[in-house]
């Protein structure tokens, strides 16, 4: 045993790691939890736009999280809502902490609010990866599933667009829309909306079958609120 844990540690040596820094980047490799502080749901609850609510949005963040080897217990949903008779609503950008965050490989998509909503923005169809490092269909692949649900101007605040644009604040499954962002940046043309991550267009309706219809599958952001 003890000329094998020699022999181990001289081989360590010669490739240059330590059996520390080894045990580290073969960790490292796994991807997952670790840092990632931000990522797209692998997937989405399941009734189309009914989320159940932001608290029902961000407890399915924080599932998946936690089932990627997240030890961050603060997740949020990137979503917005609106309140009636002009009220305030709640803006996605202000549910997110200040920054940076990461995904599930180690790459930066923003290293603060200001950051991640100006052209500087990295968020891509390779970096926005899912909580267990995988990419999410764009347009382009079958099926299409670029639109992620945010209810929310480029700015990340919520719409003052008139109608529905959260489709109930995130509790319905049926009538209404959701504003959505594509996050591959690429849309039916080339205009500044269709390359927005966060607020391209409307969705068809608020059922599953109508987020599938214009290119989604009910897909959100998830950032820990740092």
């Amino acid at each position: 045993m003890k000329l094998s844990a020699i022999a181990a540690a001289v081989f360590l040596v010669s490739a240059g790691l330590s059996a520390p820094s080894y045990a580290q980047d073969k960790g490292a490799k796994k991807g997952g939890g670790g840092d990632m502080t931000f990522f797209v749901t692998s997937t989405g609850k399941g009734s189309g736009a009914d989320l159940g609510g932001l608290k029902g949005a961000d407890e399915h963040c924080n599932t998946l999280a936690k089932a990627a080897g997240s030890k961050l217990t603060n997740w949020k949903a990137y979503l917005s809502t609106t309140q009636p008779g002009g009220e305030a609503g709640v803006n996605a950008r202000e549910r997110i902490g200040k920054g940076p965050w990461r995904n599930a490989k180690g790459v930066v998509v923003g290293n603060n609010v200001a950051d991640l909503h100006s052209a500087k923005s990295k968020v891509t169809k390779d970096t926005a990866l899912t909580e267990k490092g995988e990419k999410v269909n764009g347009r382009g692949d079958t099926p299409n599933e670029h639109d992620i649900l945010t209810g929310s101007d480029p700015l990340g605040m919520y719409s003052t667009a008139g109608g529905d644009t959260t489709c109930g604040n995130w509790t319905k499954s049926a009538e209404g829309s959701a504003i959505v962002g594509h996050h591959d940046r690429i849309g039916l043309k080339d205009t500044r909306h269709m390359k927005s991550w966060n607020s391209s267009h409307g969705s068809a309706g608020c059922s599953q079958e109508a987020l599938v219809k214009t290119g989604g599958s009910g897909r959100f952001y998830c950032f820990a609120a740092q």
